[in-house]
């Protein structure tokens, strides 16, 4: 009975963090005008407002956008976290090779942002050895965890994540957005789909010392049922994705 009564205590403060309505701050952030078209036409269905909200991004917080890609959230972060926050941009080396093999340049990744974003600060590492030169409130990562999986990063994800755990402050949060892999799917669907299997996520997450505090439903999409490519184009853009957010204990 005891046991019940505690799950259901549990899953009503996880759904009750996860149900936070985006400030008129954050709000603001989504509504820059600085940022490019291509960005805000993927805002209905990213909902970047709501996923604020969810991560608890606000003014003077220092936030790590990780993997961050043509930097989507970046550009929201860093309005949001002001005034006195702080942003940083984290490449790991792995994905720099990947730019170098496109004819990119890793070193001018975001220079015209930090440019426009005095407290944007722009890292290149390796994923396992994660450090960050100050502690911090937030990483967030979206989109990028299965990634960590597949061979051509080629690294141990446990290490990653025991390494977030420690550039974190105590009672900071790890926020995982991803593609939802069907529970039927195989191993290799971080390769062959794109996806991850929620289950996994919690799993290796919580091994790092990690607890589970909230999990988001704003990008749920019951049409995709998590057994196909992200890319194909009945899902593309409108996939089923969970939102999870984990917390690093205070003591």
């Amino acid at each position: 009975m005891k046991k019940t009564i505690l799950f259901a205590i549990t899953a009503a403060l996880l759904a009750g963090t996860a149900m936070a309505a985006p400030t008129a701050k954050q709000k603001a952030a989504v509504a820059d005008a600085g940022r490019p078209a291509a960005d805000t036409a993927r805002d209905e269905n990213r909902k970047p407002a709501d996923m604020l909200a969810f991560a608890g991004i606000g003014p003077g917080k220092v936030v790590v956008d990780l993997l961050p890609g043509g930097g989507y959230f970046t550009r929201i972060f860093a309005k949001a976290v002001e005034p006195g926050g702080r942003v940083y941009a984290y490449f790991g080396t792995q994905y720099d090779a990947r730019l170098k093999g496109q004819g990119k340049d890793p070193d001018n990744q975001f220079a015209d942002l930090k440019h426009t974003y005095p407290n944007l600060g722009v890292i290149h590492g390796p994923l396992p050895q994660f450090v960050t030169p100050q502690p911090v409130d937030v990483v967030w990562t979206s989109q990028n965890y299965h990634d960590m999986h597949n061979k051509a990063y080629a690294m141990d994800v446990n290490e990653v994540n025991k390494a977030i755990f420690k550039s974190l402050k105590p009672g900071g949060y790890y926020v995982i957005i991803d593609h939802k892999a069907a529970d039927s799917t195989g191993d290799d669907v971080t390769e062959t789909l794109h996806r991850i299997k929620e289950s996994t996520v919690k799993k290796e997450v919580e091994a790092a010392g990690f607890k589970l505090v909230a999990e988001g439903h704003d990008l749920d999409y019951a049409s995709d049922d998590g057994t196909k490519r992200v890319f194909e184009a009945d899902v593309k853009g409108k996939t089923h994705q969970f939102m999870l957010k984990f917390q690093k204990p205070r003591h």
